[in-house]
């Protein structure tokens, strides 16, 4: 009886064992390639900046390859980094340049398309028809969001309004405000400005408080299907010559197409424009994984103009291909 009950214990303790071996090391390992069948699954997280585009190319890839799955999360460029350095997940999305510092640790970033953020007001703002006029210069911006010397809307405008501007920010670590803190010669951490966290958080507090300012990525400043702006929220136009005023080659807010154009052809400042990237650890060697990539790098870029993204150089382009064959 005592030999059948170790028997009996020494083969649970085998089937645990196994068990445990599955679950925490099977999902890279499920991924094959057989001739032109791809099976297995891809995690991605990581920027709210390229959520939208990344889920278009899930889906289409996804046609092409039933069965691939391929799940996508938001939270942050911050998070996603995170995730792929920790091999939480296969790729990463990230709205910003990938460091030095994360690169030594075996961030690889293949640039896939590219977009900008954008200051953002209340359409109901009160003094709406004169900051539409004006705008706001980079210096204004780093008196406002760096040096805290502009508090009331008075002051940004060069008038005796006292009314207090609420300011923001955001709270977690991401792409979008790094980027913007970059335009000004900083980085995030050095941001004023009430903490909200994401990028919906941020456009939800800008609607509901007519005396705010931020900053959001086009994609939730405008909506995707009627491309105008987004109700409640209006982009704060961008005087690249500080000269005072909106140029009529300034004047490109009115839709998201004409954003998006105005992008490209470099009429707004990068920074905030900036390229979106899909980060792994180290060069992929999953052939699911590499073929999601190169999807994307290739066919998936004509995705990027109906989705309201711009496409990335073919330069870029072939040099990110290029990794792939190492």
């Amino acid at each position: 009886m005592r030999k059948t009950v170790y028997s009996i214990l020494s083969l649970a303790v085998i089937l645990s064992l196994a068990i445990s071996t599955v679950s925490c090391g099977g999902k890279k390992s499920e991924n094959k390639a057989d001739g032109d069948k791809l099976e297995g699954r891809i995690s991605i997280s990581g920027a709210f900046a390229l959520y939208p585009l990344a889920v278009k190319w899930a889906e289409e890839f996804q046609k092409l390859h039933p069965d691939v799955k391929i799940e996508v999360d938001g939270g942050g460029a911050g998070k996603g980094m995170t995730d792929v350095l920790a091999e939480q997940v296969d790729i990463a999305m990230v709205s910003r340049e990938v460091s030095p510092e994360e690169q030594q640790k075996g961030a690889v970033g293949f640039p896939s398309a590219k977009d900008a953020v954008v200051p953002t007001i209340n359409q109901n703002n009160p003094f709406y028809a004169e900051l539409v006029k004006h705008g706001i210069d980079k210096q204004t911006a780093t008196d406002l969001w760096i040096d805290g010397k502009i508090k009331t809307w008075g002051q940004l405008l060069g008038t005796q309004d006292q009314t207090k501007i609420a300011l923001f920010t955001r709270s977690d670590a991401c792409g979008a405000a790094e980027t913007f803190a970059n335009w000004l010669g900083k980085h995030q951490e050095d941001l004023l400005g009430e903490g909200v966290n994401g990028d919906p958080g941020i456009a939800t507090a800008i609607t509901k408080n007519e005396l705010s300012i931020g900053f959001n990525n086009i994609g939730y400043a405008y909506d995707n299907n009627t491309l105008k702006p987004l109700d409640g929220i209006r982009v704060l136009p961008v005087d690249g010559n500080g000269n005072g005023k909106i140029d009529p080659d300034e004047d490109f807010y009115a839709s998201k197409d004409l954003i998006t154009k105005a992008i490209a052809e470099g009429r707004y400042p990068s920074p905030p424009a900036r390229d979106l990237y899909l980060v792994t650890k180290g060069v992929p060697t999953d052939p699911v994984v590499i073929a999601f990539l190169k999807y994307v790098l290739t066919d998936g870029q004509k995705l990027n103009a109906p989705v309201g993204y711009i496409e990335i150089s073919q330069d870029k382009l072939d040099k990110a291909l290029a990794k792939l064959k190492k």
